[in-house]
């Protein structure tokens, strides 16, 4: 007498875990077409950084002594747009700091700037006044400075370092951290201090 089973052939235990396996799958898959497509539409752009303007109240002229090292002190003021351009996503911006470095030194103390809140599409302005104390330099960096002063032109590199984190939608990430770099020239006026003409108005390198 032939033995009773599904009409398929298979066991009816089979059928049912071929039936769940399959539809695990199908789940699967649906969840990963809407995650894929909640990526797309609200990933986050970087945000973009410009250097406006610049102002240089106080750049000592280096002294290039015996020792292997100098120190300068030098005050100065960057007025720098930064530009959310995603319309999906707020951003807030915490721990930051900035500092200035010439021939990959730096050349200012780090300076702490308050947290940010920037709206969907939105562009903050932020004036950091940086410097103020004195900051030991290698001796090529004192008589690269004293040259360039000399010259007019000055290169150099606003960073900007923190973390950031992005709020799409209903979702919000986690905190990454963020490094920003600006390289400027910047034109200088032996005894003159205030507002110093940028040559040209680059944008940053933004690193999340």
């Amino acid at each position: 007498m032939a033995k009773e089973g599904s009409p398929s052939g298979y066991p009816p235990g089979a059928v049912a875990a071929r039936i769940l396996c399959s539809a695990i799958a199908v789940l699967l898959i649906l969840a990963g077409v809407t995650a894929l497509v909640l990526y797309l539409v609200y990933r986050p752009s970087h945000p973009h950084f410009t250097v406006l303007s610049a102002a240089i109240y106080r750049l000592s002229n280096a002294t290039v002594a015996a020792a292997p090292a100098s120190a300068i002190a030098t005050t100065m003021q960057f007025t720098v747009a930064v530009r959310n351009p995603n319309n999906r996503a707020t951003v807030q911006y915490d721990r930051l700091c900035a500092y200035v470095f010439y021939r990959d030194q730096p050349i200012t103390p780090p300076t702490s700037l308050p947290p940010l809140d920037q709206d969907k599409d939105g562009t903050l302005v932020v004036s950091p006044v940086l410097g103020g104390d004195v900051v030991p330099v290698s001796q090529e960096v004192a008589a690269g400075l004293a040259t360039d002063q000399a010259y007019g032109v000055v290169a150099l590199r606003l960073v900007i370092m923190g973390r950031i984190r992005f709020r799409p939608g209903p979702f919000r990430s986690g905190w990454s951290r963020m490094y920003v770099k600006c390289d400027v020239l910047v034109g200088v006026r032996k005894g003159i201090s205030g507002q110093a003409p940028l040559l040209g108005q680059p944008d940053c390198a933004v690193d999340i």
